[in-house]
């Protein structure tokens, strides 16, 4: 399997597991979780919506996307993020690149600059 459909399987199955986890957890009555995959771009998005009371719920948690043979991480408002899991899945630091952090912050991180 080449480098990147493995790292479409692994941001996947990541994804995947919060929603079933958050929907299991049902945080919020009224508020749905929702994993959405677009293998043919790349991208992978674990957003929230619905209504929590008089009050529209729409957020996003988690936001990847593959670009240069790297994985960008867009959100990640995850307790944990989910770098932790993309390392453990074997997923080396220079193919992760931290995009919500502003370019001139990311060379000290040990991760890829972009």
């Amino acid at each position: 399997m080449d480098k990147l459909a493995h790292y479409r399987q692994i941001i996947q199955q990541i994804v995947i597991e919060y929603e079933t986890i958050t929907n299991r957890s049902r945080w919020q009555v009224g508020v749905e979780t929702h994993a959405l995959c677009d293998e043919s771009k790349g991208r992978y998005m674990l957003f929230q919506t619905g209504w929590w009371g008089p009050k529209r719920v729409h957020s996003t948690t988690i936001y990847v996307r593959l670009c240069n043979d790297k994985i960008y991480i867009e959100e990640d408002w995850t307790d944990n993020g989910i770098t932790p899991e993309l390392l453990s899945a074997g997923v080396p630091k220079e193919d992760i690149v931290l995009a919500f952090q502003p370019p001139e912050m990311r060379q000290y991180t040990e991760f890829a600059l972009a």
